[in-house]
């Protein structure tokens, strides 16, 4: 069956949507399915993509492609809102770099049901529903009613309060009712009716997009939430001229952002009857053209007003409540009825669950299921499934809301509240989204989900009228499909996938090795075991995992399940029941039944997998323990070496090695614990007199961005030990507001850490960070083949690539190949010569498998290039979202070839190994 899975779009939930539909395209089983990815571009024009850009991380990487784009004097990257009107000819021309462009009427011609990973605007309000019934082709999810009735906010509280359902209290404001109002006296009258804290909305968006929470009756900050729902910005002259020229370009780029700003386009009027010097133009495209714009229009004018041209009209105000968050999907069990899967608890503190929180691992843990009695869990379900049916949601939702515990007086308690708010109609479909988190808990992992949906959505369809015999057909054929893939028995290769560790980058390593096990799960030569790492250095303890377990958020969570299950606790007792309701699903679609986590020896490992692949990143991992533990047992694995990788987890040894080969690298030495103990200040004036701020400080042992700084102070510098060289786990919040560290942002302690010049232009004509991925294999003779990819250009945000720009689905931006020069030709030339770096570099080192090498490019006036290396990685992240995909594409493999291709030369390895003569003894 030919699924086209609809993806992107409009909206500025896009970049999620964009991630979601890779994970359906990863995931559907490819022995019932065809995916046809339908991407949705921010015109809403629809484009057959090409397989390569699938795995892009973010939509901005390919499209519009960089020749569609005008100069950039800053390089900046944009959509293709922001290129302004287009003829049709130039919209053509932009979708051939990356497709096809599809007309609507081709649309059933291409597919036999539609699935829809559209998020929003375009998305989930019916729109696309409504094109797709005129069409006749099947599709997912709710219908047009449930659809235009779940994205607007305001008519469900309406509903709600009409049917007497608890709803936190609430108004609305509308935009042309704000401009003409006293701001004090709305903010006062709010704050009467309302109480503190106030919670502000845009009615129809997601992923807490537009939402600000006031705790104060601070009339700036009010003004500010409401103008941040309303998708406006109102800047003064004293603000603007306050920036220095690169913090203006920051600041219109954190504000055209489409998550956490306004974004494109917007319109620049005058306040109060002022009038700017120059006319604007009507409407601003470009964040480029936008920088200039302000500094041209705030010369004159005191304050100007940014509006987007898509933005609200209205905001919902409601009041808080001090509540438990929960997120709960409902599904429609095979005879239509609502089931609501275990809820879960989002545990965040009294931060706000916001668009950075939902979707990087680690950030806010999830508790499936909430932690309530059975009896208070039943209540929430009953009350999910009960708005299910009120709203005619259709297949699935998930249902936000908050459990009130009721107050205590007299000796008795009051009855708890729950409170239902922001239903979705299309939940995120990351890897670990509540979508697949909570379906794993009643035993389905991604594909076999995907699957009960499609069925789901085909019969739905088919109930409301829709070609029912037409659909009759595609529900038996699909019906003896599942039924006889039941059935199959194939020999598979077992490969164990270890994720997790213990180290600041335990989170990343879990969403590599899920990445890993689906997109080994989804072919017919390998059959993955998830195993989780925990431990220390002294131990590693290794587990098997269940499907429910490797899907929870994080590895702490992980973690926590395997205490549990070894301390002898049994599951929570509803889960026993979801999963007795839910055996008429289960028991057609599920695999084997679910476990309790098992640990094993490396022995036992060896008895269960073939061979291994390794997701960990850092220590362990990287640094060749676990390697000399596999190669005892003859097991087969992923990536380089023991001797290798003992020097390549070494940053300080790694730089080391590759002066003394006569590469270039930064100027560099290891900064001790001890040397600090002794006397902070000397420590602190030799490191000045050696390396001039700014410079970086980070772990030598750690990747993945964890603690590296830019230090430019001495307050800095000390912040910065103070934190590595703490006694305690906690992080001392004094140096870490020093360091500005972000939300929950990981800090490892270290008795060392390195010290490194800070790498600059220096005059180049071209200057760009690069990382690049390579791949090994032998050839007939036996000898080692080292082919080096395209490099990617990792364009980071602030002064050093974070953690979320390298793995968080939509956030990063890398271009690949990288944009060395204009001229095609002087382009590849460089791209050659880099490439010829990074294979050398590789030899030095005795890389094999595949690795990663992060560096920066100078190319001088007279054409000379200068690579400086960074740091090299032995296992690289395997995120769905990491760029090593994006190079791998160019070079024709598809992720799972690339993987394939990983196992296949550690197969290779250990058969050579075994043909060499045994060392002589002396």
């Amino acid at each position: 069956m030919k699924i086209g899975i609809f993806f992107g779009g409009t909206s500025r939930e896009r970049e999620i949507s964009f991630a979601g539909g890779r994970t359906v395209f990863d995931n559907l089983d490819k022995a019932l399915f065809q995916p046809v990815p339908i991407f949705v571009d921010s015109l809403g024009q629809f484009i057959l993509l090409d397989w390569q850009f699938i795995y892009k991380g973010t939509i901005r990487d390919f499209y519009p492609p960089v020749a569609s784009q005008p100069p950039s004097l800053h390089h900046l990257q944009v959509y293709i809102e922001s290129l302004g009107e287009l003829s049709p000819e130039e919209k053509l021309r932009a979708i051939s770099k990356v497709g096809r462009p599809v007309p609507t009427e081709e649309l059933p011609q291409l597919m036999d049901f539609a699935f829809l990973a559209l998020h929003g605007p375009g998305g989930e309000d019916g729109a696309i529903q409504g094109l797709l019934e005129w069409l006749g082709i099947p599709y997912s999810g709710s219908g047009i009613l449930p659809s235009a009735f779940g994205i607007d906010k305001v008519a469900q509280k309406n509903l709600l309060r009409a049917l007497g359902r608890p709803t936190p209290a609430f108004r609305v404001i509308q935009a042309a009712e704000w401009d003409s109002t006293d701001h004090a006296a709305t903010l006062a009258y709010l704050v009467r009716e309302l109480g503190l804290p106030l919670v502000l909305k845009s009615p129809r968006q997601g992923s807490s997009i537009g939402v600000s929470i006031l705790k104060t009756d601070d009339l700036a900050q009010f003004e500010d939430a409401i103008e941040r729902s309303l998708f406006r910005k109102v800047v003064s002259r004293q603000e603007w001229q306050g920036l220095g020229e690169q913090d203006k370009l920051a600041w219109v780029q954190h504000l055209t952002d489409i998550r956490e700003g306004i974004g494109l386009p917007v319109v620049l009027t005058g306040l109060t009857g002022q009038q700017p010097g120059a006319s604007p133009s009507p409407i601003i495209y470009h964040p480029e053209a936008l920088l200039y714009a302000l500094n041209e229009q705030l010369a004159t004018a005191e304050t100007v007003r940014l509006t987007n041209v898509d933005g609200e009209t209205q905001v919902l105000v409601e009041s808080f409540v001090a509540g438990r968050e929960f997120s709960c999907i409902v599904v429609e069990d095979p005879t239509g009825q609502p089931l609501a899967l275990p809820p879960t608890e989002i545990v965040k503190g009294e931060e706000l669950f916001d668009y950075r929180s939902k979707y990087l691992p680690g950030l806010a843990r999830k508790v499936t299921p909430i932690d309530l009695p059975e009896a208070k869990i039943q209540e929430i379900r009953a009350a999910c499934e009960e708005m299910f049916r009120t709203f005619g949601f259709q297949v699935y939702a998930r249902l936000d809301g908050f459990y009130v515990e009721g107050d205590k007086g007299q000796g008795e308690e009051a009855a708890p509240l729950l409170f239902l708010n922001d239903p979705n109609t299309t939940s995120g479909m990351l890897p670990a989204s509540f979508f697949f988190h909570q379906a794993a808990e009643i035993g389905l992992n991604p594909s076999q989900f995907l699957t009960y949906l499609i069925r789901t959505s085909l019969a739905a369809r088919r109930r409301a009228g829709l070609r029912p015999l037409k659909l009759g057909g595609l529900l038996a054929q699909l019906d003896t499909a599942v039924a006889n893939r039941q059935h199959e028995a194939t020999e598979r290769i077992r490969v164990a996938v270890i994720m997790g560790g213990y180290s600041s980058e335990r989170h990343i390593s879990v969403e590599s090795g899920r990445n890993i096990y689906e997109k080994l799960s989804s072919s017919a030569k390998y059959a993955p075991v998830p195993v989780f790492l925990t431990g220390s250095a002294e131990e590693h303890r290794l587990y098997v995992l269940p499907v429910n377990v490797m899907l929870k958020d994080n590895a702490d969570d992980i973690r926590e399940k395997i205490e549990h299950a070894e301390a002898g606790e049994a599951p929570h007792p509803i889960l026993d029941r979801i999963r007795h309701e839910a055996r008429a699903i289960t028991s057609t679609y599920a695999g084997q039944a679910l476990a309790q986590p098992r640990r094993i020896s490396f022995d036992e490992l060896a008895q269960l997998a073939d061979e291994v692949f390794i997701a960990l990143h850092g220590r362990p991992g990287e640094d060749g323990a676990l390697q000399q533990q596999l190669e005892k047992y003859h097991l087969p694995y992923n990536g380089s070496g023991v001797a290798s990788s003992s020097v390549t987890i070494n940053k300080f040894v790694t730089n080391q090695r590759l002066r003394e080969a006569g590469l270039l690298v930064a100027e560099h030495r290891m900064a001790n614990q001890l040397e600090w103990q002794v006397d902070a200040e000397s420590f602190y004036r030799r490191l000045e007199a050696q390396f001039p701020y700014p410079f970086i400080a980070k772990p030598a042992d750690d990747g993945c961005s964890s603690a590296v700084k830019k230090i430019k102070s001495r307050a800095e510098l000390a912040a910065f030990c103070q934190l590595i060289f703490r006694a305690d786990e906690d992080l001392l919040p004094g140096p870490a507001e020093v360091l500005q560290l972000g939300f929950k942002e990981e800090f490892p302690r270290k008795d060392a850490f390195l010290v490194e010049t800070l790498i600059s232009r220096d005059g180049a004509a071209h200057f760009l960070e690069i990382t690049g991925g390579l791949l090994t294999s032998y050839d007939e003779d036996g000898h080692l083949n080292i082919e080096v990819f395209e490099a990617s250009e990792a364009l980071a945000t602030g002064e050093v690539l974070s953690l979320e720009e390298k793995f968080l689905a939509g956030e990063g931006q890398n271009i690949t190949p990288a944009r060395y020069d204009v001229d095609p030709a002087e382009r590849q030339r460089i791209s050659n010569e880099v490439k010829a770096v990074l294979r050398r570099v590789a030899e030095v080192l005795d890389i094999q498998g595949y690795a990663r090498i992060d560096a920066f490019v100078r190319v001088r006036q007279n054409g000379n290039v200068e690579v400086l290396i960074i740091e090299v990685n032995s296992l690289p992240g395997m995120t769905p979202a990491t760029c090593i995909f994006h190079q791998t594409a160019l070079a024709g493999y598809t992720p799972y070839q690339f993987i394939d291709r990983i196992l296949e030369f550690g197969k290779a390895r250990v058969a050579k190994a075994a043909e060499q003569p045994a060392p002589l003894l002396r």
